[in-house]
C-alpha cells in the first residue's frame, strides 16, 4: 500500500487500481500512472499545498482552460497530501514525435498546432485580466539575471573554469543589458517552459503540460523555447515557417486586442536577445543536474544548447565580451562527455 492508496480509492470510489510509476522529469514532482479497468490516469506527486486559488498548477491550468488551452482535466486532488489526479494524456511528446519523422515537413502541422496554444496563452489568457497567479510572477530584471547568473554558476563549474574579476565584471554588465533590454519590452502570459517534452499528442491534436511556472515576459521566451528546444534539431526553413505562422496569427488579433504592429526587423533582434537569456540558463540547468545530484542525462544535450548560444551571440556585438569570455574557455566546442 502506497501513502496515496486511501486518496486514490476515494477518487475511484473503491474500484480496483494499479499504479506504474512514470519516468520523472527535471523536477521534485513525482508521477504515476493509474490504471483502473479501463480508465487510465496521471497521478502527480508534489508538496501539500492550500487549494485557496493561489496554488500555482490549478490557478495557471484553470485560467488557460477558460481560454481554449488544452490542459489536462483534474479527476481529483487532495491538497493536503499535494495529491492531483489527472486526465492521462499518454506517452507520445512533440520530441518523440519529431524524432519518428524523418522529413520535418511532416512535424509541421504538430508544431503549428502548438504554435496556436501560445496565441491562446499569449493573447486570450493574458488579455482575461481574472485572478491567476501568472500575473503575479514576471520576467523582471531580477527573475532574468538569477536565470543568466544561475547559467554562469553551473557552467563554469561544471567546466572546472575560474573567472577573473575582469571575467565576471564583463559578465555582469552583459547580463544587466541583456536583462534590461528584455525587461523592458511588454509583457503577456509566458508559459516558461514551453519545449517538446512538455507538449503532448493525444490524438493527433497537442495539449499542454508543466505551465504551472508561467509568467509574465516577452512572447519571445516562449518562441525560443519552442524553436530553439535544446531535444530537437528544428531547422531554419521550419524556424522560419513557424515564426510566421505566429506572426500571422498574432495579426489576426491586432484589432480585437489593440496589438501595435510589429516591427520584423526589430522582433527578430528580441528574439536573438531572447535566445542568448534563455539558452545560456538552459545550459546552466543541464550542468546544475550533474553539479547537484550528479545526472548524467541532460550533459549530451550541452553542446547543441552551447551552439544556439553561439549563434544567437556571435552577431551581438554590443555583447562581445560575453562571446568572447565563452569562446576563450572552449566552452562552445565542449563535448562534456568525459563526465558521463
Amino acid at each position: 500500500m502506497t501513502s496515496f492508496d486511501s486518496f486514490l480509492k476515494r477518487a475511484l470510489d473503491n474500484r480496483p487500481y494499479e499504479e506504474y510509476p512514470l519516468a520523472g522529469d527535471a523536477s521534485s514532482r513525482r508521477y504515476f500512472r493509474i490504471v483502473s479497468g479501463e480508465e487510465s490516469m496521471v497521478l502527480m506527486v508534489w508538496e501539500p499545498f492550500v487549494d485557496d486559488g493561489n496554488y500555482p498548477f490549478l490557478s495557471v491550468r484553470d485560467h488557460f482552460e477558460k481560454h481554449g488551452v488544452t490542459v489536462p482535466r483534474v479527476i481529483a486532488k487532495s491538497p493536503s497530501e499535494g495529491l492531483v489526479l489527472l486526465e492521462d494524456l499518454g506517452d507520445l511528446t512533440l520530441e518523440r514525435k519529431f524524432w519518428e519523422n524523418q522529413n520535418q515537413d511532416l512535424i509541421l502541422p504538430f508544431y503549428e498546432q502548438s504554435i496556436d496554444e501560445l496565441i491562446k496563452i499569449h493573447y486570450h489568457a493574458t488579455f482575461d485580466k481574472t485572478d491567476c497567479t501568472a500575473f503575479k510572477v514576471a520576467f523582471d530584471v531580477e527573475k532574468l539575471l538569477w536565470e543568466m547568473n544561475y547559467g554562469r554558476e553551473h557552467v563554469m563549474n561544471l567546466a572546472k573554469v575560474t573567472l577573473t574579476t575582469a571575467e565576471n565584471k564583463a559578465l555582469d554588465d552583459v547580463f544587466n543589458r541583456i536583462c534590461s533590454t528584455l525587461n523592458n519590452e511588454k509583457k503577456f502570459i509566458a508559459h516558461r517552459d514551453y519545449h517538446s517534452r512538455n507538449v503532448m499528442l493525444k490524438l493527433g491534436k497537442t495539449r499542454v503540460i508543466d505551465f504551472q511556472d508561467a509568467r509574465m515576459g516577452t512572447i519571445q521566451y516562449d518562441l525560443v523555447s519552442l524553436l530553439r528546444d535544446s531535444y530537437v534539431a528544428l531547422n531554419d526553413s521550419s524556424s522560419e515557417h513557424l515564426i510566421n505562422y505566429y506572426l500571422d496569427r498574432r495579426k489576426e488579433l491586432a484589432s480585437k486586442y489593440s496589438l501595435a504592429p510589429l516591427s520584423r526587423p526589430e522582433f527578430d533582434h528580441v528574439y536573438e536577445i531572447q535566445s542568448v537569456q534563455r539558452t545560456f540558463k538552459a545550459c546552466g540547468s543541464f550542468a546544475s543536474f550533474y553539479n547537484l545530484r550528479n545526472d548524467t542525462r541532460y550533459l549530451k544535450y550541452l553542446p547543441q544548447t552551447f551552439q544556439t548560444v553561439k549563434k544567437s551571440l556571435e552577431p551581438q556585438r554590443e555583447y562581445a565580451a560575453f562571446y568572447q569570455i565563452l569562446n576563450d574557455h572552449g566552452l562552445f566546442e565542449r563535448k562534456f562527455d568525459e563526465l558521463t
